[in-house]
């Protein structure tokens, strides 16, 4: 992704409408223990479109049938909401929580399930054929929660409190999930805090009540009144302990509308890539870092990964408003027309006192942009990696900025480090690190070759190349995409296989 190119705003659409959330289900499915309670947790498949990769508890989106199953002491929506946390619940963790369902064999219960994610059996049909009821009371209602509008995918969420039924038998099936098992919300917290088990807003907040649970009641009282969730939407995002992210918007490259400003470190504090100009945008921000010094946080410093203005446009008045310096790397600060007062080079650790120190590592990665770094946490192996890759649309290599042969160098780079969660400048978190890495360095490959198969040994324009060659992407982005082909063109005539004459490509 990049700040929108010069003579490439006409005809596309850089307006931002949140798409509607989508209503579902969740159950947080518990049982007691002498110490306090466990709680099933899933991971999603790093392979889904929402939340791949994360710790998550068992649900998913409303079905149309589901609105068809009586649930007694419910009607209406409520009725429906319970209905698809119950189904949820027995497609991804095989416990069904139903009047009767106690006189049910696990080899019944195992056929029924089985039946039931085939396709073969409907939900309701089961629960009838099988004289099952369910009921409200087994779903307590345990917050509300509503995905942040700058995501591509959004849901309003019901939560479900639900207490393991004594016959019932937690099992994780492979298939959308990679995991499922029973953990203690200290267990949670502490796979949270060193950045092995990422969690959304709701899923943490859960497991911080939960660690304290005295009773069903309280707890869900405490889970019904997040703090900092105003219209059921979080503004504190921390995916894993110690890294904070808020989404801006600004004036970016669609489809993306947002860059991700990053909030770092868990006493001192850094804040990377305030990028939205517009005070409106920042001022959330200023917000978040107000609260966060009122409980003893300090913010030390401002750091950008690169130059471009969808990195930078707030960071002046943001760190004026700190009183903080700006810290990023030479080849950034000479694109800049404000005072730097650190330049950052590869290599050197940025030391953030706090309960759990962090030391960041800087690592000078150009390629999208000559000044780019990226910074790795040398306990969790978590990078913020700026415009490496993408949670939303695509990188652009544009040169003289750009250079193709130094992006991809750089993708190698942090794949063998190896780091572990990518925190990218636009759209989602990729836990899974190399393999999102290693698939960026696959595309570019195979569009490389797909360039060089669209030069012919007779010549051709980077217009002629580009129409061959990304025949697959809509004409409308062909004059975005003459910029990365243009990159690619000028690696492969380093390397001695193309060559140009007159603004004409040829094969050699």
């Amino acid at each position: 992704m990049s700040e929108r190119l010069p003579g490439l705003g006409l005809g596309l659409d850089t307006s931002h409408t949140p798409v509607e959330p989508r209503p579902s289900s969740v159950a947080v499915l518990y049982r007691r223990t002498g110490a306090g309670v466990e709680v099933y947790w899933v991971k999603r498949g790093k392979q889904l479109a929402f939340a791949g990769g994360f710790y998550a508890f068992p649900g998913g989106k409303l079905d149309a049938a589901d609105a068809e199953v009586p649930v007694r002491g419910a009607t209406g929506e409520e009725a429906a909401l319970r209905s698809a946390a119950a189904r949820e619940l027995f497609e991804e963790a095989g416990v069904l929580v139903a009047e009767g369902a106690e006189a049910l064999s696990p080899e019944r219960l195992t056929e029924l399930r089985k039946a039931l994610l085939a396709g073969e059996r409907g939900w309701g049909d089961i629960l009838k054929a099988e004289g099952l009821e369910l009921r409200a009371d087994d779903f307590r209602a345990a917050g509300r929660w509503v995905t942040p509008p700058s995501l591509p995918v959004r849901f309003d969420t019901r939560f479900y409190l639900v207490e393991a039924p004594e016959h019932s038998r937690a099992e994780w099936w492979p298939g959308e999930l990679s995991e499922g098992a029973w953990v203690t919300p200290a267990d949670a917290l502490a796979r949270w805090g060193d950045g092995t088990a990422l969690l959304h807003p709701p899923a943490l907040h859960a497991f911080q009540v939960l660690g304290a649970f005295t009773d069903e009641a309280e707890a869900r009282a405490r889970m019904m009144t997040p703090s900092f969730c105003p219209g059921y939407v979080a503004q504190r995002i921390e995916f894993q302990q110690g890294v904070r992210v808020m989404a801006l918007e600004t004036p970016t490259l669609p489809p993306a509308a947002h860059t991700n400003a990053y909030v770092l470190g868990n006493g001192e504090l850094l804040v990377v890539d305030p990028g939205a100009s517009d005070v409106k945008q920042y001022a959330k921000l200023l917000s978040l870092l107000s609260g966060l010094k009122a409980e003893g946080l300090k913010v030390v410093a401002v750091v950008l990964t690169h130059h471009h203005g969808d990195h930078v446009g707030g960071a002046r008045a943001v760190k004026e408003r700190l009183g903080v310096p700006l810290w990023c790397h030479a080849l950034t600060a000479d694109r800049l027309d404000f005072p730097v007062e650190r330049l950052l080079e590869d290599g050197e650790v940025l030391e953030l006192a706090g309960d759990v120190p962090q030391r960041w590592r800087v690592l000078h990665t150009p390629g999208h942009a000559r000044g780019h770094l990226c910074l790795v946490d040398e306990r969790s192996r978590a990078a913020v990696v700026g415009d490496m890759v993408a949670g939303v649309g695509s990188i652009v290599i544009d040169p003289p900025e750009g250079n193709m042969r130094e992006y991809l160098a750089q993708l190698a780079r942090l794949r063998d480090l190896p780091v572990t969660t990518l925190y990218p400048a636009h759209g989602p978190p990729m836990p899974d690190g190399p393999a999102k890495l290693q698939e960026y360095l696959n595309h570019r490959a195979l569009r490389e070759s797909l360039i060089l198969q669209a030069v012919p040994p007779e010549g051709a324009t980077l217009a002629q190349v580009v129409s061959t060659a990304y025949a697959d992407t809509p004409p409308l982005l062909h004059p975005v995409a003459e910029r990365s082909a243009l990159a690619t063109l000028e690696k492969l005539m380093e390397e001695g296989r193309v060559r140009e004459e007159s603004l004409q490509y040829f094969r050699v």
